[in-house]
C-alpha cells in the first residue's frame, strides 16, 4: 500500500468547519514521534463516508481538526504539533485507540448538529456514566475558567460529538446519551476517568467576551452595556 506525504502541512492551518454528526469511528494504527509532535496513522471503516478524501483536506479527530499529510487505500495520516498536544488527548492516544471522525462540513450539507471549528479548548475528564433506562448519563468534570460559556440546554462538543448541555452543578456537566449516539461512536468506550476534548460553543464565547467575560486586546474589559448598545445602533 502507498501513502502520498505532503510535507510541512501542520494543523494550525485547519480552518475547518463541522457539525458534531460523527460519521464513522475510526482507530489508530500507527504513531511517529516528529520533533515534539506526533505522525498519527488512522485507519477508517466507511470507504463510501471517506471516498475522494485528499491531502490538505481538514478531518475532525476526537473533536480536534487536522489536515491530512498522507493517504492510503483505507487510512490517512496527520500531523500533531505540540500546541496541539497539549490542549487535546490526541498525544494519549496509542495504537488501537477508537477515535471519532468527521469529515469537514461542505456549503450544501444538512446541518445536524451546531457549529463545531475542532479547535478544543481543554482536555476533561469522565466523572460518572449513570445508566438510565434507555439512554445514559454523562458526567464531566470540567476547568473553572470554561464555566462561562456552558449553560443548560445549550451546545457543546465532547470528541467530536455534538451534545446538548443537560445539567449543571458546580465544575459538573452533564449530557443525555441517546442509545444510538452511545453505539455509533467512542462514548461506549468511556469510564470514570477517561479523558475527552472539550470545545464550547463558538456563539456562547463571543456572547461571554462582549458582556466583559473576556478581554480586548487593548487590556480593557469587553462589555456589552447599554452605552455599548446605543454606539452600535441598538
Amino acid at each position: 500500500m502507498i501513502a502520498f506525504d505532503a510535507a510541512g502541512l501542520l494543523n494550525e492551518n485547519c480552518h475547518a468547519m463541522f457539525t458534531g454528526i460523527i460519521k464513522d469511528v475510526g482507530r489508530v494504527t500507527g504513531i511517529t514521534r516528529r520533533n515534539g509532535g506526533l505522525r498519527l496513522r488512522v485507519l477508517y471503516r466507511s470507504a463510501e463516508e471517506f471516498s475522494a478524501l485528499s491531502i490538505d483536506e481538514s478531518v475532525s479527530i476526537n473533536g480536534v481538526c487536522q489536515t491530512v499529510v498522507a493517504l492510503g487505500e483505507d487510512f490517512f495520516e496527520v500531523d500533531s504539533v505540540e500546541e496541539t498536544l497539549k490542549k487535546t488527548t490526541l498525544g494519549e492516544l496509542h495504537a488501537g485507540s477508537p477515535v471519532n471522525l468527521e469529515r469537514a462540513l461542505r456549503p450544501l450539507d444538512r446541518m445536524g448538529g451546531h457549529f463545531v471549528l475542532g479547535h478544543v479548548d481543554c482536555a476533561a475528564s469522565v466523572r460518572e456514566i449513570r445508566e438510565l433506562g434507555s439512554s445514559r448519563e454523562l458526567w464531566i468534570s470540567y476547568p473553572e475558567a470554561f464555566r462561562p460559556y456552558i449553560v443548560p440546554a445549550g451546545s457543546i462538543t465532547i470528541d467530536g460529538i455534538s451534545l446538548t448541555v443537560a445539567q449543571l452543578d458546580g465544575q459538573l456537566l452533564a449530557v443525555a446519551i441517546i442509545p444510538y449516539t452511545f453505539a455509533h461512536t467512542t462514548l461506549n468506550f468511556l469510564k470514570a476517568g477517561s479523558r475527552v476534548n472539550l470545545e464550547f460553543d463558538i456563539l456562547g464565547k463571543y456572547v461571554a467576551r462582549q458582556m466583559g467575560l473576556g478581554s480586548r486586546s487593548d487590556g480593557g474589559a469587553a462589555k456589552m452595556d447599554e452605552a455599548w448598545l446605543q454606539e452600535h445602533g441598538f
